[in-house]
């Protein structure tokens, strides 16, 4: 079992773009698929002994260091991501510069966010939209690196060509 990844896009992915300012069909092909890579949808936290959290698979370091390295300085960012949190994440975020990770877990919109700033903080401009194997190189590259296990073909074989009404790549 897992999401309907429909139901994601529409009620969580495109709002949280939209609400961040960073909305396009490629931005959100990005996100989805990344979820579909990363957590097929499903788990919220790391198969394994891995730190990685949420729908997203975000490691707390890389959480911590998008907000003390980046986030930090684009207050227009900062601002749309803490609408998205809770007085509990706020309290860490005063205390430590950073929210709560565990709000990766449990704040789908926010982790939603949080994967699209980790991709805006790269210079390389967004894939097109629609062109899958591309996006996955995208992936790849800026999110699960060359240090990551997961491949492009992975990612293709795992994005949900269906939810774009596109042709699936081999």
């Amino acid at each position: 079992m897992g999401l309907n990844l429909s139901q994601l896009r529409d009620y969580v992915v495109v709002p949280a773009l939209q609400q961040l300012g960073m909305y396009s069909l490629a931005a959100e092909q990005l996100v989805i698929g990344t979820i579909a890579q990363e957590s097929h949808g499903t788990y919220l936290h790391q198969l394994g002994k891995g730190p990685a959290l949420g729908l997203i698979q975000m490691e707390p370091a890389t959480h911590k260091d998008l907000w003390i390295n980046f986030i930090k300085y684009k207050p227009s960012i900062s601002h749309a991501l803490l609408r998205m949190t809770s007085d509990s994440v706020d309290e860490c975020y005063g205390a430590n510069g950073w929210p709560d990770h565990v709000a990766l877990v449990w704040n789908l919109r926010y982790a939603i966010a949080m994967c699209r700033v980790h991709y805006y903080r790269k210079p390389q401009a967004l894939p097109g939209e629609n062109d899958i194997r591309e996006i996955g190189q995208y992936w790849k590259v800026h999110y699960n690196t060359v240090h990551g296990a997961g491949s492009v073909d992975e990612f293709v074989a795992n994005f949900p060509f269906d939810l774009y009404g596109i042709k699936k790549v081999v």
